[in-house]
């Protein structure tokens, strides 16, 4: 148990301005935080009774506050005070009365209780509604396992979130449900890897502070991006020691050859707009972390993230906390990528978009952070906020491009054959410089409807989330066969499962990395709410009693038939797509733009191997049924067997195609054959 504390016995020193945060070293432990503009610095400790001892901390010409205290252990918890000048127009504003969070905490325990204290413009002390920071050592046993460094194009992406995965699991032992262990636990370990997934992308895992609008609603922000201190995990996912059982469910992950890739919140805090909470930077450098204006004389933040503030890239110490963040989730987690929320904001310099930005020029030359796999959310709410094509080579950027042509394609929008025809073969239209696996092609993710619900809703439904249904995106492309909703009707049931076997079909075979929402495998609904950012309930939980086994065991199927299929694994541009007309003629770009067809007839093969075996996609979206002559590129022999009609069998097969060279698609199907010698 930790000790009672008494300044006048406790031995301190200078200590060292680096590196940021709370380390030990010597016996002790070394504090740097960074406010070059307040007047005075204290260092608060707190002891298991939460007694508090103020220390004063020592001034440098770099702006970084320092003090070594002797004696002090691992579990040690502490904040920081600002004193300084406080006014509503100052920039920056500093008070006293706020106990802050250190950006650079490591482990974070307890959570904000909404109370005016924690506003700034307060005389009243915050600590006792505020959480403490802890001071963490490095040490853990990773049993000699690696990273398994997948190869890009080998990558197939499940987005999961933490605790909707298995809080709803029975096979595994209830305290486990909904936590770090539960996601690494052996069943659900089995579970990915019969899948066939080789990374999961698991939402914010760090600490996170729930709005007190959500609050006071009875919510919450279950999504997570909502971070108060960038390197410490989420507390509420952990059992015991949210530290130590992180560590282990990417060692343990690991050791089953799955990657782990974080989404990170780098565009801005939990500390939200002009009128919000001093829990951590705005009270100790709010003008360098954040941009900030002065409208009419008074402070505001800037607010390009949508969230109430934006993070400055533009300063050189918000770039170094970002870089540290990286580094140590990188280097004291082992992570093997990271998913960037609002990717644009971190590179804008002087609020404008710049490819050429010190972020990416940062990560580009960092011997660490540049072997990891990055992923960029391509826009944020800002003017010129859309850059879908613009990131470093060796990025890849969610395709909404490749999101919606699905979507309208297989809805039976008029005039999408292009546009999916292009979508499918990799987006070399858009992703030029980055190539064909620049793309993370996907058809649901955490934020819009699951793909049970794009197939069953017109219209949003989100009324549970206490804003009177206005919230959430409503352009959704969705269609729900007649019925809104949950439906018994036979007919419709089929017909939704078969939109969803093309759309899983389609984005396991296009070209480019593949990313399945968790529960789309197998029916997982969200009742129609496409914003559940605030649902930590039965909504979001996956629901593995009501599984979908025909289609589950089809997607499985699918990622380890696509893992087998060098043609759509290339990243040599090997892999040519060619297009045809329903009567055989090959078709280019142009003309099958002229085409009225709805029809797509692709053919995959070698560019190389002339005569080698290839892949024949054929998709109908239209209500009738289409014969389709196969394209007869080479003269001789050939063989034809259909692995995949999605209007018939449930399960991949190869059965051998006996008739002269034609194929009649059914109606809302795809089509998979193998042509060979």
């Amino acid at each position: 148990m930790m000790k009672s504390l008494s300044s006048a016995s406790l031995s301190v020193s200078s200590g060292s301005v680096t590196p940021q945060g709370a380390h030990l070293v010597d016996g002790g432990v070394n504090f740097a935080v960074y406010s070059p503009s307040s007047s005075q610095l204290t260092l608060c400790l707190f002891d298991s009774e939460g007694h508090e001892e103020q220390l004063a901390m020592y001034p440098s010409m770099q702006g970084i506050w320092h003090i070594f205290v002797d004696g002090l252990t691992a579990g040690q918890k502490y904040g920081f005070r600002a004193d300084g000048q406080w006014s509503s127009t100052a920039t920056p504003r500093f008070n006293k009365q706020k106990l802050l969070m250190d950006p650079y905490a490591r482990e974070v325990v307890g959570t904000v209780q909404w109370s005016p204290d924690v506003y700034g413009d307060t005389s009243t002390d915050s600590a006792p509604f505020m959480p403490r920071n802890v001071v963490r050592g490095s040490g853990f046993d990773w049993q000699g396992t690696g990273q398994p460094k997948t190869p890009t194009q080998n990558s197939v992406i499940y987005e999961a979130h933490i605790k909707g995965f298995s809080q709803n699991n029975p096979v595994i032992p209830e305290p486990l449900r909904g936590t770090y262990l539960g996601m690494s636990h052996s069943s659900s370990i089995a579970y990915l890897k019969k899948l066939g997934v080789t990374a999961v992308e698991l939402l914010p895992v760090t600490s996170k502070v729930s709005e007190e609008r959500l609050k006071k609603l009875g919510l919450s922000n279950y999504w997570g991006y909502n971070p108060l201190c960038l390197m410490a995990p989420e507390l509420s996912f952990a059992v015991d020691d949210p530290v130590r059982e992180l560590k282990t469910m990417v060692r343990e992950l690991h050791r089953a050859g799955i990657e782990v890739i974080l989404d990170v919140v780098f565009n801005h805090t939990c500390e939200s707009g002009t009128d919000g909470p001093v829990l951590s930077m705005r009270g100790l450098a709010e003008n360098d972390y954040y941009h900030m204006d002065t409208h009419n004389g008074e402070l505001e933040s800037v607010n390009f993230s949508g969230c109430g503030n934006t993070m400055n890239f533009d300063n050189p110490q918000t770039l170094r906390l970002t870089m540290d963040a990286l580094r140590h989730w990188a280097q004291e987690y082992q992570i093997d990528g990271f998913r960037f929320d609002l990717a644009p904001v971190m590179a804008r310099q002087h609020r404008h978009f710049s490819p050429d930005s010190p972020f990416f020029f940062a990560i580009r030359q960092d011997p660490v952070l540049n072997q990891l796999k990055m992923i960029a959310e391509p826009w944020d709410i800002g003017p010129d906020g859309y850059h879908l094509t613009d990131f470093p080579e060796g990025w890849q950027a969610w395709n909404d491009r490749f999101r919606d042509g699905c979507r309208k394609f297989w809805k039976g929008e008029a005039g999408m054959a292009v546009e999916m025809a292009q979508r499918f073969s990799g987006s070399d239209d858009l992703f030029e410089e980055q190539g064909s696996f620049g793309t993370i092609n996907y058809i649901c993710s955490h934020d819009g409807f699951t793909l049970m619900d794009l197939v069953s809703y017109n219209e949003r439904h989100n009324h549970a989330n206490g804003e009177e249904n206005r919230d959430g995106d409503s352009h959704n492309c969705s269609w729900n066969h007649g019925v809104e909703g949950h439906s018994d009707h036979k007919g419709v049931r089929a017909a939704r499962l078969q939109s969803r076997k093309n759309l899983l079909a389609m984005l396991m075979l296009a070209k480019g990395t593949p990313m399945l929402m968790a529960g789309d495998e197998f029916g997982h609904s969200q009742q129609g709410n496409n914003n559940a950012y605030c649902q930590d309930s039965e909504i979001s939980w996956l629901d593995w009693s009501q599984q979908d086994n025909i289609l589950g065991e089809l997607t499985s199927q699918l990622i380890h038939y696509r893992k087998s299929q060098p043609l759509l694994m290339d990243d040599s541009h090997d892999a040519v797509y060619d297009y045809f007309s329903a009567c055989g003629k090959k078709l280019d770009i142009h003309c099958l733009a002229s085409s009225s067809s709805q029809l797509l007839s692709i053919r995959i093969h070698s560019r190389t191997k002339v005569a080698s075996s290839a892949l024949i996609v054929l998709m109908n979206p239209s209500p009738q049924s289409v014969k389709v002559t196969l394209p007869s590129v080479f003269n001789g022999l050939r063989r034809w067997f259909v692995v995949l009609d999605t209007s018939k069998d449930d399960t991949l097969k190869r059965s051998p195609l006996l008739l002269n060279g034609w194929y009649d698609v059914p109606p809302n199907s795809l089509v998979l054959i193998e042509d060979t010698q």
